[in-house]
């Protein structure tokens, strides 16, 4: 290496995932779409944690604002998924908190507060069963069926 490389810029901002499952068992997932690496993939709702706010207080806020479904369907007892992935340049290496929301039916999604930057890279979003997910290309992360078994045999 002659050093002339710029370090990667790494980041450990605390977010939150919400694993939204409609009647029929099937997972939200939102399409996105990263510029800068010229990548689209899948992932659950969620975001950043902001100051003074708790995991689940964010979790709530957080499904409210990327699907427009109530915040209070989101159910404490989360578990933790390790996340090493990039976005817009940046690379992210934690542990996020993935909570429950259960919802009957198949319930209508539409942001309720996207930002300008979720507005440009948003790409849609589907409700995928389980089989589905297993061989769904462009998941994020890895392994997400896996990740999140424990909370969807949590009864309920």
């Amino acid at each position: 290496m002659t050093g002339d490389a710029e370090p990667e810029e790494v980041s450990d901002r605390p977010a939150v995932r919400i694993v939204c499952v409609d009647g029929a068992g099937r997972v939200l997932l939102m399409r996105w779409h990263d510029p800068v690496a010229g990548r689209t993939y899948w992932e659950p709702p969620g975001g950043g944690i902001d100051a003074g706010e708790s995991p689940i207080e964010a979790a709530r806020r957080e499904l409210f604002e990327e699907t427009g479904l109530p915040g209070d369907a989101v159910q404490d007892g989360p578990v933790l998924v390790h996340r090493d992935f990039r976005w817009l340049g940046t690379r992210y290496v934690k542990d996020e908190p993935f909570f429950l929301a259960r919802f009957a039916g198949v319930p209508a999604v539409k942001s309720a507060a996207f930002t300008a930057e979720e507005v440009q890279n948003y790409r849609g979003h589907a409700w995928h069963s389980p089989d589905e997910l297993a061989v769904l290309p462009e998941v994020e992360p890895a392994g997400l069926l896996e990740a999140i078994t424990p909370l969807l045999v949590r009864p309920g």
